[in-house]
């Protein structure tokens, strides 16, 4: 499973021009389930991503996380995330997991998320979205869980 974290100052999802996800300060997360991912590879990221310490302690340190901070979640399918772009110039994808299994990945970890989180929202699984977001620092983090 990958994820592109970015902390934002605000974000927000928009489909068919109506807002459908929007945080203020928090975490975008862009998420992907690659082949053979499980619940418990799931599990490990989203326990990576509510303790990863990338917010300002009172001594300007990243030393605080998202859940330190209240901050939000805004969590984003991107099947993108899988692409191979080791050979020519059109990007593969045969390493994201099927449609449905991507869905029913992305369905159960933003349920887990909503469990163990006050301030979950979502995109739309297979949307075509418009993505707006104020990165704050800027701030991306890449994070890959691999097994578990």
């Amino acid at each position: 499973m990958k994820a592109v974290l970015q902390r934002v100052s605000e974000a927000r999802v928009v489909v068919d021009g109506q807002t459908v996800g929007e945080i203020a300060h928090g975490l975008m997360v862009l998420l992907c389930a690659e082949k053979g991912d499980t619940e418990a590879v799931g599990q490990k990221m989203l326990d990576k991503i509510l303790k990863l310490r990338v917010f300002y302690d009172d001594a300007g340190k990243m030393n605080r996380s998202v859940t330190d901070v209240n901050g939000g979640l805004l969590v984003v399918s991107q099947f993108t995330l899988a692409a191979d772009t080791s050979s020519g110039t059109r990007p593969s994808f045969t390493s994201a997991a099927p449609a449905d299994e991507g869905r029913r990945l992305y369905d159960w970890f933003v349920a887990q998320a909503k469990a163990q989180h006050p301030l979950v929202q979502t995109g739309i699984f297979g949307a075509d979205m418009k993505v707006h977001l104020v990165n704050d620092g800027p701030v991306t983090i890449p994070i890959t869980i691999i097994g578990a």
